[in-house]
């Protein structure tokens, strides 16, 4: 059973990756346990994770998920229902679902009578391998994604990659982009099985699956082992994501899946990276090559590239107005960089629409 320890100020806690951990989940404490999932979730998997919670005071709380739904008034609404059911600050959240369930539930756990505990029980693989670990929860605004959020750890994460079989194949596409985004930024290794190892892990087969997994997970707890609040070194986990977030907000949310918003996103800094002579044309030509491996990323015909650019200053990442990107500058290795000329920014956009 693999578990990967992530060390915080706030707590420590273990990331466990199992088969079958669905069924043994430790539950501490003797308060009220509500768990916030969505309906198809529970249909699919309610079965495996009631041993977990027999001889407990179950809540079920339902969240409609989406993207445009990941709002503050989802979270008001929950929380409502958790007063009239009589949660108190002795009751626990379990978020069983994916990476939106995830989020909303861990913001709704971090402001609940002002911060009560959480389990994370990720359901999808992009939740898996990054929503789930790290204790980042938060909403979206018009303006942009999470801008409303907190950090909160959870008291553990369970991975359970069983779930994965009932998951749609562009949901787990969606999650292997994130993989992909893990061995560029930290483990050539983990780049190269992904490029070697592609028809296996499309095809779910369970060693190859379980080894990507873990070998992500494992870089996530020690990157927020290491910064916490993303104070430096965390921020290498935002490759793909500062153009990403851009075309999700552009787009309402509805037309990506998150993952493939990342992908493109990595598609988009990669290139700024080779035109910006950081990262050689060798390998940036890999990890585009690697992306399209685990494509296709749905059309993104009639967005307008510069709403696009305008869209980056509005992300969190951006500090006193200068936007920091998160650039390869060889597989395994990036850099932070920022003042980047917005003409080749835009320029870079506009190759990647096409």
């Amino acid at each position: 059973m693999p578990a990967f320890r992530v060390e915080t100020p706030q707590r420590a806690y273990d990331a466990i990756v199992e088969r079958g951990c669905l069924r043994k989940i430790s539950i501490p404490g003797k308060g009220k346990v509500f768990v916030i999932s969505e309906k198809e979730v529970w249909r699919l998997h309610a079965k495996a994770i009631q041993p977990s919670l027999s001889g407990r005071d179950v809540h079920l709380l339902t969240f409609p998920g989406g993207e445009p739904k990941k709002r503050l008034s989802e979270v008001e609404a929950l929380a409502e229902k958790m007063i009239e059911a009589g949660g108190d600050r002795s009751s626990l959240i379990i978020a069983f679902g994916g990476g939106i369930v995830g989020d909303l539930a861990g913001f709704l756990a971090a402001i609940f009578m002002r911060g009560i505990p959480v389990i994370q029980v990720p359901t999808t693989l992009l939740a898996q391998v990054d929503a789930a670990v790290g204790g980042k929860t938060g909403v979206n605004l018009l303006s942009g994604k999470n801008l409303l959020g907190s950090f909160h750890q959870p008291l553990a994460v369970w991975i359970d990659p069983d779930v994965l079989e009932t998951l749609p194949e562009r949901e787990y596409r969606a999650g292997l982009y994130e993989i992909i985004k893990c061995g560029v930024i930290r483990n050539a290794a983990l780049f190269d099985a992904l490029d070697r190892c592609a028809e296996n892990v499309l095809r779910h087969e369970p060693a190859i699956v379980e080894r990507v997994i873990a070998d992500a997970v494992r870089i996530k707890a020690e990157v927020v082992t290491a910064d916490e609040r993303e104070g430096d070194l965390r921020r290498i986990l935002n490759f793909g994501h500062t153009f990403g977030h851009a075309l999700e907000a552009e787009t309402k949310y509805e037309r990506l899946l998150h993952g493939e918003a990342v992908a493109w996103g990595m598609r988009v800094a990669t290139l700024l990276a080779e035109r910006l002579h950081l990262l050689p044309s060798s390998s940036a030509f890999s990890i585009q090559r690697v992306i399209a491996k685990y494509g296709p990323i749905p059309d993104l015909d009639g967005i307008n590239p510069a709403n696009l650019a305008a869209r980056l200053r509005s992300d969190k990442k951006t500090v006193a107005g200068r936007i920091h990107f998160v650039l390869p500058s060889a597989i395994g290795e990036v850099k932070i960089v920022s003042d980047v000329n917005e003409q080749l920014v835009s320029e870079c956009i506009q190759a990647c629409l096409q």
